[in-house]
């Protein structure tokens, strides 16, 4: 039988988002499910000094580091251990919970196949074991799709410096000039992306016409803190913390260990879609430019015959191209920015819908919510609801 209240120690950097939402998923886990006293090293100096944090007599530890002697040293002292980092090594008696990388690649193949593009590549670090298997799941989704992929991989060094980062985006800008266009990229994670996206800045290359960036964990501050801002694969946290919670529990049960699974591996939710991917793959130049156009300047009152102006052909050639290469005309292509727009103001800000229109191109809140509804199927107050959870 579990004592009635154990000690538990949480061992992860606190300063990585990824981190943070896993402490709050984790926290309605215990809410509902747990009575533990919880201490956060929340700079993870038990990894380092095993000793410093084992001497505190716990009944059970959640580790996202990778230490061998931590994890060796707690199962000597009969402490339960949860191994969530994302190493690949499975240690005696600690059930490993890391992310699907894989699958993570998979579904960073299958959102750049659907937007049509020819060209791929994916960009990562060779030396991390969890960077190469998210490559080969994105290779291999592609090779299913009879679609071919280039690399780009070099070394992380284990943690991130200024020096090193510039010295990065120089050889990506390198390499960017070499592949064809428009090409879609997967990264490893969103640092990753982040320097694609800067190398792109370098390269004179504009994202997403030429180049389309996705990037991996959902980062949030990191994606938006980018311009353009980063599409991300996040990994469900929700489903890590409750898995982790449940496996630590069980093993403070004493139950066996036999019954416990050994590896668990969660899948990633759909890709949280933002600029850099937000694109159709268009070989037209006249076509990618007015997309980009549109883009920038649809919440502005842009029209259509102010783009084909801008992109130097008729608007009745204009109306061609987009049917041929977008599937639908200009002028639907801007209410689908502007509407783009409406729901990141109805997710992230208090704003009236009245607000909302003005600041989006529409006279009266009245038609921007008709225009929202046929496009959307849902009102702009009930899409505002859904996304805040009410």
């Amino acid at each position: 039988m579990m004592i009635e209240r154990p000690k538990v120690a949480l061992v992860l950097r606190a300063w990585l988002e990824e981190n943070l939402h896993f402490l709050h998923s984790l926290a309605k886990f215990k809410r509902y499910n747990a009575q533990w006293h919880v201490f956060v090293d929340d700079q993870a100096r038990g990894a380092e000094d095993p000793d410093w944090l084992l001497d505190q007599g716990w009944d059970g530890i959640i580790c996202k580091e990778s230490s061998d002697e931590l994890y060796r040293k707690a199962r000597e002292r009969g402490i339960a251990c949860v191994d969530l980092s994302d190493d690949g090594t499975l240690r005696e008696g600690c059930p490993k919970i890391r992310p699907n990388n894989p699958s993570i690649g998979h579904l960073g193949a299958e959102h750049f196949v659907e937007k049509g593009f020819k060209h791929y590549a994916f960009c990562g670090f060779g030396n991390e074991r969890w960077s190469n298997e998210r490559r080969d799941g994105f290779v291999e989704a592609l090779e299913l799709a009879g679609k071919d992929c280039e690399l780009f991989e070099t070394d992380y060094p284990g943690v991130s410096m200024p020096a090193w980062e510039f010295a990065e985006e120089g050889e990506m800008a390198r390499w960017l000039d070499t592949l064809p266009k428009p090409v879609a990229i997967m990264a490893c994670n969103d640092l990753r992306a982040v320097h694609l996206v800067n190398a792109c800045h370098q390269a004179d290359l504009r994202v997403p016409e030429e180049v389309a960036i996705l990037g991996s964990n959902n980062d949030v501050a990191r994606c938006e803190l980018c311009a353009p801002s980063l599409s991300s694969i996040p990994v469900d946290v929700s489903e890590y913390a409750r898995t982790a919670g449940e496996a630590l529990q069980r093993l403070m049960r004493n139950e066996e260990l036999d019954l416990i699974k050994r590896q668990t591996l969660i899948d990633p939710l759909d890709v949280v879609v933002r600029r850099s991917t937000s694109i159709l793959a268009v070989e037209d130049q006249s076509v990618a430019q007015a997309l980009n156009l549109i883009r920038e300047s649809a919440c502005k009152g842009i029209t259509v015959e102010q783009v084909a102006k801008s992109v130097h052909i008729s608007r009745s050639l204009l109306e061609k191209r987009f049917r041929q290469y977008v599937g639908r005309s200009p002028q639907v292509e801007i209410r689908h920015a502007q509407v783009y727009r409406i729901k990141e103001l109805l997710a992230e800000t208090e704003h009236s819908l009245a607000q909302i229109a003005e600041m989006t191109g529409f006279e009266h809140p009245e038609y921007m919510s008709v225009v929202f509804k046929r496009l959307t199927r849902i009102t702009p107050s009930a899409y505002r609801k859904k996304r805040k959870g009410l």
